[in-house]
């Protein structure tokens, strides 16, 4: 009898903590959520709001914030919590551009946003930073798979057939950056003449090197048409781009107030790599999903909802 009532009362306890927890979660005020304006913030926001929703918490999910609208947002108290990019927080808030690597920028940023009550959680292996790439079947053929490889191709074929020189894809912004394309040049020393770059509009690139149209083109390394069109990614063997690994970022006084959310958050981020939100935004940009349909079936195939 005494072991069946300390079970029973194991259970109520238990039962009345729990009960507790909850209500005290859900009388917090809701978390307000601001991600930027392109597909793989959407999923992520889609993707956090019903999994905070699970462990209890009230979202507010606020989409299309230009990053440094939110980032005033944030520091003003008007927004709780967002998911940033190390390299974005690094060069665009604090004018940081020495190269460093992934784990050093996600400690200096950290630190930097420590100091304004800002608290950078466990970082996603995800990192949405500049690449070249090929057509897949074309790489493996030529047997290209670094930058120093492709640097090595074309000027091969620009000293020995000039009149057949590759040509590069690039946006119109990385051609023009003071750390865009020619200490990109530097680096690698590569050498270019002018009819071997073709300047066009970001999302054309994809398409670009798809076709044949370019020999190679700059994109995003976690772009779902990275996937959709079978693209390879080229090692950036040099670490001249600079990492841009997907975090949650909460103002110190929303954690104070809600107890679990980072643990939450942390268990988000280890799911979340260039492979798996490649195929995430492939589902969206490519086979026409909604970003919440897709983020819904992402969950459930990882047994979270």
């Amino acid at each position: 009898m005494p072991d069946l009532f300390t079970r029973w009362l194991k259970r109520s306890l238990t039962a009345l903590i729990a009960s507790l927890w909850l209500s005290h979660v859900a009388s917090a005020a809701p978390l307000v959520l601001a991600t930027k304006s392109f597909t793989e913030q959407h999923i992520l926001s889609a993707m956090t709001v019903m999994w905070l929703n699970k462990k209890g918490f009230q979202v507010i999910p606020k989409t299309n914030i230009a990053a440094i609208i939110g980032r005033n947002a944030m520091l003003n108290k008007q927004i709780d919590l967002t998911w940033e990019y190390t390299g974005t927080s690094l060069i665009i808030y604090n004018h940081i551009t020495e190269p460093m690597s992934a784990q050093q920028a996600y400690e200096t940023v950290k630190k930097l946003d420590a100091k304004l009550g800002l608290v950078w959680l466990k970082p996603a292996a995800m990192n949405n930073t500049y690449a070249f790439a090929m057509q897949r079947s074309r790489a493996q053929r030529e047997g290209i798979s670094t930058l120093s490889q492709l640097v090595a191709k074309i000027e091969h074929i620009r000293q020995t057939d000039p009149d057949h020189n590759w040509k590069l894809g690039l946006d119109l912004e990385f051609s023009g950056r003071s750390d865009g394309m020619k200490p990109l040049q530097k680096a690698y020393n590569m050498a270019l003449d002018r009819p071997q770059i073709r300047q066009m509009d970001p999302g054309l690139v994809y398409n670009a090197v798809r076709d044949g149209f370019v020999d190679a083109g700059l994109i995003y390394t976690t772009d779902g048409r990275v996937k959709g069109f079978d693209l390879q990614v080229l090692e950036d063997d040099k670490h001249f781009f600079p990492s841009y690994n997907a975090t949650p970022v909460v103002r110190q006084d929303v954690l104070d107030a809600n107890p679990g959310l980072a643990e939450a958050l942390n268990q988000l981020t280890p799911l979340l790599d260039n492979d798996t939100i490649s195929e995430l935004n492939k589902r969206v940009d490519i086979d026409h999903q909604s970003p919440q349909q897709v983020a819904r079936d992402f969950l459930r195939s990882k047994n979270m909802l």
